[in-house]
């Protein structure tokens, strides 16, 4: 069974919490929003520490290594039937100058052309009723969680 491993930034402007999202990249999330958001995650390695890889991979999406007390929250498993770990950390970073790695595909299909695309194409900062609204379902238990730390 599949493991992934990821980080909800979370900050307090003006007492307001908000939380760190990203938008998949590529060309098959392009029209799809609300629902489609996620905490930056990725796959867990062979051997690997969940909280490092939860670590790797937000780096690897972003380009930003948070540090600082890191909370375990309860995993969840998707519709898809992978596991999520996820840790929720205080920081702050610009959404706007992130730096995400890229992947190669096919595209279009069948057309023997490989493009390269963004992991992540959007990251942004949001109050806890819009991140309700855009992040997988599935998800939005480490929302209500953080809520209650």
């Amino acid at each position: 069974m599949k493991q992934s491993a990821g980080i909800l930034l979370y900050r307090y402007v003006s007492k307001t919490l908000q939380v760190f999202l990203v938008h998949p990249g590529g060309p098959f999330f392009v029209k799809k929003n609300a629902g489609w958001w996620t905490v930056p995650k990725g796959e867990i390695d062979v051997g690997e520490d969940p909280l490092s890889a939860a670590l790797r991979e937000f780096k690897e999406e972003t380009g930003y290594l948070p540090n600082g007390d890191f909370k375990s929250l309860k995993p969840i498993r998707q519709k898809g039937g992978k596991t999520v770990m996820c840790w929720a950390v205080m920081g702050d970073l610009s959404a706007e100058h992130i730096k995400s790695n890229t992947f190669e595909m096919e595209w279009p299909p069948k057309s023997g052309k490989i493009k390269s695309f963004p992991e992540i194409d959007q990251a942004g900062w949001f109050s806890i009723e819009e991140a309700y609204h855009l992040i997988n379902a599935m998800q939005q238990s480490f929302l209500n969680e953080l809520i209650h730390l």
